[in-house]
């Protein structure tokens, strides 16, 4: 379903696309407002307003304006997973006893209800899914994999990978 939409105040068209297949079009002031965003979340709407050279009101309608379009998907603090008792985090590669969407669906929704797996990929290529789990070790991983991945009766197969130090780790999406 799509619809466009005119915001006062800021002198263009929005055209979005309800299921988010379509990229937003991203002004320079959208980037710069969203680079802002990205390196402190927590910036107050005044000096956001300030670092962009907008009026306050004006920055305010355009966060709103990505958060609503879904360009904003929420805001975070960012932990140290170490710090919290989160010592390991693993890759690993997943393949089902099938492909067909019954099975696909029924182990995506499975993977939502692990707190354990923090991002979740369907894949192209060798395997069916690839996943980033956190635990405290690799006694607790190993557990979690026994428990919850291989006791999956549409599991076939599990591949774990273990990264030996962590080179690069951002969510920043530079524009």
């Amino acid at each position: 379903m799509r619809y466009k939409t005119v915001y006062p105040g800021i002198g263009f068209q929005i055209e979005r696309d309800k299921l988010n297949s379509k990229p937003y079009l991203l002004d320079k002031t959208d980037r710069r407002i969203l680079n802002a965003l990205q390196r402190d979340g927590r910036v107050q709407n005044l000096e956001l307003a300030k670092r962009i050279g907008l009026s306050p009101s004006t920055c305010l309608r355009r966060v709103r304006l990505l958060e609503e379009a879904g360009v904003i998907r929420g805001y975070a603090a960012l932990l140290n997973s170490a710090k919290v008792g989160i010592g390991v985090s693993v890759f690993t590669r997943v393949w089902l006893t099938g492909q067909d969407k019954e099975t696909v669906n029924q182990f995506i929704e499975l993977v939502k209800e692990m707190p354990q797996v923090l991002e979740c990929h369907l894949m192209a290529g060798d395997c069916d899914f690839l996943l980033r789990v956190a635990v405290e070790d690799l006694t607790a991983y190993r557990e979690f994999q026994m428990q919850h991945l291989t006791n999956l009766n549409i599991v076939q197969s599990v591949k774990t990978e273990i990264p030996m130090e962590e080179i690069k780790c951002t969510s920043k999406i530079e524009l």
